[in-house]
């Protein structure tokens, strides 16, 4: 089965460098003359004094990279990259933060999935040059995925640092859907939830976005910093008592909850959302779209299913597995193929290495065994969750061979290792960071 693993491979591979960034950001924006075009609306670059930028999250360095493919040369801009530790610096195209810094760009390389002090210095610079925005300003918000801890501030200055990273760890080991735990970071935090569009002012916002959240969620992008939030506090209240969070909560976070101080986040009717607006780069259709085609060229059969976002991981393993069964019995003699993204939830269970794709692939593993499937579940941002890899991939040989290495799938997958598992095998994905960041993708394939 090494070649359909490797098929699997390719399908991937061909996914993530289809969607280079400053490529589609080439294609998405332009300028003529002085008129800026975005989707189908236009700005006059002559309207605007000054013309800034804040990139925040895993492709910041990417989207100000393209920003600035786009934009005249002769604009002078002044703004913000804030990117997580271990990002590459260069682009396929050789442009390098030296480059971006002459640019007039400043930047912080902060932490993730925990906010760490760069995170916090980055929040206080991005708020300080909000400052001074007016209607004279063209602001331009890069938005990626990762953006919640690479920037956070919290709204109550009793909390410090080490208050907010025991909020953080709280929230992203809970197994709580992406959607909620962004209902609560927005409530505490000073740069979420829209507040960022309010800093601005009266400014001229523009949104650029690299999603990896559903769609028709893009105020959870980055919890939202730029978006009125539609989550209210009644909200916040439901997601921390149906976690359990409250009591993982520091001493700060617990009195100033219980004092009643939390304000409500900025909604649709506050004026700083009356000259903002938000642009999509990437999104779900374009991770599919290439890796639909790739499965096609290669002689399967292939659908797209988004139906199992946020679905606890044996679950989704369940359905996407059948999935791929009904479609190999309604086309018989036919390589078949299953391209499924979104993230699903892999609450943390012991102290291993490893994340929800490397998971979802572990709970397969058994699944599939001695039978002529591969599956494969990978970040597009090269990361999975706390280990060195993008995900796994595993065929209907990898249960042997792992039990002949001694590896027991029930006992990995209790410790949340399953990297170390994968990692013995080498059948881990280690491509490091892409600075990219769309949906996870899951690659089912099978053979007649």
């Amino acid at each position: 089965m090494a070649d359909l693993k490797q098929m699997a491979l390719r399908i991937f591979r061909e996914t993530i460098a289809a969607i280079d960034i400053p490529e589609t950001m080439r294609r998405k924006l332009s300028v003529n003359g002085t008129m800026l075009r975005c989707g189908d609306q236009e700005f006059d670059l002559r309207a605007f004094d000054r013309v800034r930028v804040v990139a925040l999250g895993k492709a910041a360095h990417t989207m100000a990279v393209g920003l600035l493919a786009v934009l005249p040369r002769a604009l002078r801009l002044e703004g913000i990259v804030v990117k997580p530790s271990g990002s590459t610096d260069g682009t396929a195209d050789g442009t390098n933060d030296a480059a971006l810094e002459v640019a007039g760009l400043k930047f912080f390389t902060a932490g993730h999935p925990v906010p760490d002090k760069e995170s916090w210095r980055a929040a206080q610079a991005i708020l300080e040059l909000l400052k001074t925005c007016d209607q004279r300003t063209l602001m331009f918000f890069l938005l990626s995925g990762g953006g919640s801890a690479l920037v956070e501030l919290p709204l109550n200055s009793e909390q410090s640092l080490l208050d907010v990273q025991q909020v953080h760890r709280a929230l992203v080991t809970c197994g709580a859907p992406i959607d909620a735990i962004n209902t609560v970071r927005k409530h505490l935090s000073a740069v979420k939830g829209g507040r960022l569009a309010v800093a601005a002012g009266g400014a001229t916002k523009i949104a650029l976005a690299v999603s990896d959240v559903p769609a028709g969620k893009e105020s959870a992008l980055a919890s939202g910093p730029t978006i009125a939030d539609p989550t209210t506090i009644a909200d916040f209240v439901r997601v921390v008592r149906e976690h359990g969070l409250e009591a993982q909560f520091p001493s700060t976070v617990k009195k100033w909850l219980a004092a009643g101080e939390m304000p409500e986040t900025p909604k649709e009717a506050h004026a700083a959302f009356a000259n903002a607006h938000f642009f999509l780069m990437l999104g779900m259709d374009d991770l599919f779209h290439p890796a639909h085609r790739s499965a096609e060229a290669l002689g399967c059969v292939a659908c797209c299913d988004n139906a199992t976002d946020d679905w606890p991981v044996e679950k989704a393993a369940d359905f996407l597995l059948r999935q791929l069964e009904e479609l190999r019995k309604t086309h018989p003699g036919r390589s078949v193929a299953v391209i499924a993204d979104g993230e699903v939830s892999s609450p943390v269970t012991g102290n291993g290495v490893g994340g929800r794709n490397s998971t979802f692939v572990l709970a397969c593993v058994p699944k599939i065994a001695g039978k002529r499937i591969v599956v494969l579940s990978a970040g597009t941002d090269g990361i999975d969750g706390n280990s060195p890899a993008a995900g796994a991939v595993a065929d209907g040989e990898t249960l042997s061979r792992g039990e002949a290495a001694g590896m027991d799938v029930a006992e990995y997958f209790r410790r949340s290792d399953a990297y170390g598992y994968f990692a013995r095998l080498g059948d881990a994905i280690v491509i490091g960071p892409t600075g990219n960041n769309l949906r996870d993708l899951r690659i089912l394939l099978a053979q007649p």
